[in-house]
């Protein structure tokens, strides 16, 4: 299952949160609200690599890196994008529900996990200064909800994007205090 979302033209996933396949200006209509007032002081200079070399080089990301390989999604996470993610620390991953994650890591759930983890992902390099209020497309299908509250730019009303604009070779990070989840995954049945 290297996706639906390749031949969709979006590929990518949430280890290091990316977008695929469109230019900044198209990427900016569709990206999570923000202010570059508000956001510059948490932004992160470019690093070398790829969404996942700097996910994987980083120890507040170990869960989602892990999440990624287990679903899969590595090698997409590396392609060419450009890729947007919205990337969960390891603190997001640990406030969800018990024994969660591990239930998510298992190979009978790489489908669950892949719909999460493409969820957090939108297409197009959309760096923080661009970001715009309203339903996003994400790279799973359903649509994030971005609302900007006094320079804070929030996920689905509860996950705040606190670190932006961290370059990766093949698109950019946004880094997030929650895990989102699709409207039809119903994580209590796992």
């Amino acid at each position: 299952m290297t996706f639906r979302l390749v031949a969709a033209g979006a590929v990518a996933i949430s280890l290091s949160l990316a977008a695929c396949g469109s230019d900044s200006k198209t990427a900016s209509t569709t990206a999570a609200p923000t202010t570059t007032a508000a956001m510059s002081s948490t932004t992160a200079p470019m690093a070398a690599g790829t969404i996942v070399d700097i996910a994987a080089g980083n120890a507040d990301f170990s869960t989602l890196v892990a999440a990624v390989k287990a679903a899969g999604l590595a090698d997409t996470l590396s392609g060419t994008g450009p890729f947007t993610v919205f990337a969960p620390t390891n603190e997001a991953f640990a406030a969800l529900p018990a024994g969660l994650v591990d239930k998510l890591l298992k190979p009978e759930n790489k489908d669950v996990l892949t719909k999460i983890l493409t969820y957090h992902v939108v297409s197009g390099k959309v760096m923080a200064a661009d970001v715009k209020p309203g339903d996003v497309p994400s790279v799973e299908g359903s649509a994030i909800k971005v609302t900007v509250d006094g320079g804070t730019v929030t996920l689905n009303g509860s996950a705040k994007v606190v670190k932006t604009d961290i370059t990766a070779s093949n698109g950019v990070i946004h880094v997030i205090d929650a895990v989102i989840v699709p409207p039809d995954v119903d994580i209590t049945k796992l």
